[in-house]
C-alpha cells in the first residue's frame, strides 16, 4: 500500500481491517462510531489521524459518515470519498514529499518564463 510506504499507519474498522489484511495489508482495527472506544471521532479529537479516506457502504458504515465527517471538518482533517480521490491524494502527498512546494510571487515567476 502506498499510504503505508509513504509512513502512514493504517486504521480501519474491524470488517475493513479484515479485508484489507486480506488483501497483504497491515491495519489497526478500530470500532466504529457506537460500538466502542477507540473509534474514528475519538482518534479525530485526539489529533491520531491526519487523512481520512471513508467510502461508506451499508446502513451502519452510512450511520457513521455524519459524526465522522462533522469531526473531520471540526477538527481539519481532509476527508477523501471515492477510492479516485484517493488514488489522487497519494500520488499528490508523494509528489510533495519528492519535490516541496516554492513559493514564489507572480511577478517571480513570470520573470522565469
Amino acid at each position: 500500500c502506498e499510504l503505508a510506504a509513504l509512513g502512514f499507519r493504517l486504521l480501519a474498522t474491524r470488517g475493513t481491517a479484515a479485508y484489507l489484511r486480506g488483501h497483504g495489508l497491515q491495519v489497526e482495527a478500530i470500532d466504529k462510531v457506537g460500538e466502542g472506544r477507540p473509534n474514528p471521532v475519538d482518534l479525530i479529537i485526539n489529533g491520531q489521524i491526519q487523512l481520512i479516506i471513508n467510502t461508506p457502504s451499508g446502513k451502519t458504515a452510512f450511520a457513521d459518515r455524519g459524526p465522522i465527517r462533522r469531526a473531520a471538518v471540526a477538527y481539519g482533517v481532509p476527508t477523501l470519498t471515492t477510492l479516485s480521490a484517493a488514488a489522487a491524494a497519494v500520488q499528490a502527498i508523494r509528489a510533495m514529499r519528492a519535490e516541496p512546494l516554492q513559493v514564489a510571487s507572480l511577478q517571480e515567476r513570470q520573470s522565469r518564463v
